[in-house]
């Protein structure tokens, strides 16, 4: 009788034991270790606090709008809405807009053509890298080969061809126009531009990028297409 409690209580010793090691060893060993160094997870916090700052930059712009409607009068407060449309709209991308920035063609390298490489389209995911790198830079306005590039816009590869906004992108040469909220803006803009590596990764697909100087009357179109509202109703007259 003695024998066997004393076997279960081992055994159960045993098995407490046992989850204990298996716990330690997991907290003590995580399966993926964070290998980057220190200057990556710097980086990484200085572009979490620049998205921290920026939505808060949001949030004030948001509650100055409402305490503004607040403050308003009945007409005044029409006017005022008239207004944030017209904002709104701007922001989407559907109206044109003229400023300050550059143009960059994107054109076959020298070498390509010397040489009687075939001329391909540009990858959805070299154009993609490229947005990425524009986005940098906040409050910019892009057009891709007369594609207006905006907050609903994607890229895609669509049948072996990319597309912006589901329209292809043409076989280059092509244009992409930049306009920055100053002409500081953009002037930092070319000077980056010129000294990044994305250009080894357009002249490894047989591309080059020839930036143009800012100038202070660079156009671009807005989106000729329409939203679409799934979600919103207009309430009858007078409710």
């Amino acid at each position: 009788m003695g024998k066997t409690i004393h076997w279960k209580f081992a055994c159960i010793l045993l098995i407490v034991g046992f989850m204990t090691a298996v716990q330690f060893n997991t907290v003590k060993s995580p399966k993926e270790r964070d290998t980057r160094d220190i200057w990556a997870i710097r980086n990484e916090l200085a572009t979490e606090k620049q998205l921290h700052s920026e939505l808060l930059s949001e949030i004030r712009e948001f509650d100055k709008t409402i305490s503004t409607y607040k403050t308003l009068s009945e007409e005044d407060t029409g006017k005022a809405l008239a207004e944030t449309v017209d904002k709104l709209f701007q922001q989407a991308g559907m109206t044109q807009a003229i400023g300050p920035g550059i143009t960059i063609e994107v054109r076959p390298s020298p070498e390509s053509v010397a040489f009687g490489t075939p001329i391909t389209g540009i990858s959805s995911d070299l154009l993609t890298h490229f947005v990425n790198e524009l986005n940098r830079f906040k409050g910019i306005i892009l057009e891709i080969d007369g594609k207006r590039f905006h907050t609903l816009s994607s890229i895609r590869d669509i049948n072996g061809l990319t597309a912006v906004n589901g329209l292809h992108v043409a076989t280059p040469p092509f244009s992409i126009k930049i306009i920055s909220p100053t002409l500081s803006d953009s002037e930092k803009l070319y000077n980056y531009l010129l000294a990044s590596t994305i250009h080894d990764d357009f002249y490894l697909d047989n591309l080059i990028l020839d930036i143009t100087k800012p100038t202070v009357d660079v156009e671009i179109r807005g989106w000729s297409e329409k939203f679409e509202n799934h979600f919103l109703q207009e309430l009858p007259k007078g409710e």
